[in-house]
């Protein structure tokens, strides 16, 4: 896992692409344009944390190195050195896979 100098803040959660093998569909190739977005990623870095009304940090549910779904179109999706990664809140990740 390459190093990334992108520190999440608050609630959000910076996730990596995880990278999916090419589906043929019928023996036909599946060009990139007509793929669907991805929602399978990789948690690479939490941000600080919410705090709740007494002033407690929630602790997340979720551990750099989890594979999650998350929302769709949901998050901020941002490229870094050739690398894509989306920030989401932690209430747009849906599930834990595995």
């Amino acid at each position: 896992m390459a190093k990334v100098n992108i520190k999440p803040l608050g609630d959000r959660v910076l996730l990596e692409i995880c990278e999916c093998k090419d589906e043929m569909k019928g023996g036909i190739l599946i060009p990139d344009t007509a793929k669907e977005k991805p929602q399978e990623y990789k948690v690479i870095a939490l941000g600080t944390g919410k705090t709740d009304d007494n002033g407690k940090k929630i602790p997340f549910d979720v551990k750099v190195g989890d594979i999650v779904l998350t929302s769709r179109y949901g998050g901020t999706e941002v490229k870094v050195d050739g690398n894509e990664y989306k920030v989401v809140n932690q209430d747009d990740i849906l599930a834990v896979v595995g």
